[in-house]
């Protein structure tokens, strides 16, 4: 069971920045957790815009590229989302996910796989122009 606690939402004007933080909890063992971040906007099927393997490797959807960073503190068990240059489509609920690690692990199997793993509650993410 992978317990995940996410934090940092919140209101900000287009252009503006917010960092989410998720804190993790995982049993130890010898499986390998994989890490993203998925958003849902009203509407809209849930997405994966971030992910980071293992290794540290990452990858973005298209729609954030650039603009979003995500990063761990593995000491601390806290994963993080840098969001800069925000826009109003990005509106939307913010969830830290984790699944097992797989080869070719990224956003766009993340989206796909994102039910066969573990969520938190999610955090809100309004932009306004």
């Amino acid at each position: 069971q992978v317990h995940l606690v996410e934090s940092g939402g919140g209101s900000v004007q287009e252009g503006g920045s917010l960092r989410l933080s998720c804190g993790v909890s995982a049993p130890s063992s010898q499986r390998t957790w994989c890490l993203g971040w998925l958003r849902q906007a009203p509407g809209k099927e849930r997405e994966a815009v971030a992910t980071i393997g293992n290794d540290d490797s990452t990858s973005y959807a298209d729609s954030v590229k650039g603009r979003f960073t995500i990063s761990r503190d593995r000491r601390a068990n806290t994963l993080y989302l840098q969001m800069n240059s925000l826009k109003r489509e990005d509106t939307a609920m913010y969830y830290c996910a984790a699944d097992l690690c797989f080869f070719g692990f990224n956003t766009a199997t993340l989206s796909d796989t994102w039910r066969q793993g573990y969520w938190g509650q999610g955090t809100q993410v309004n932009v306004s122009s």
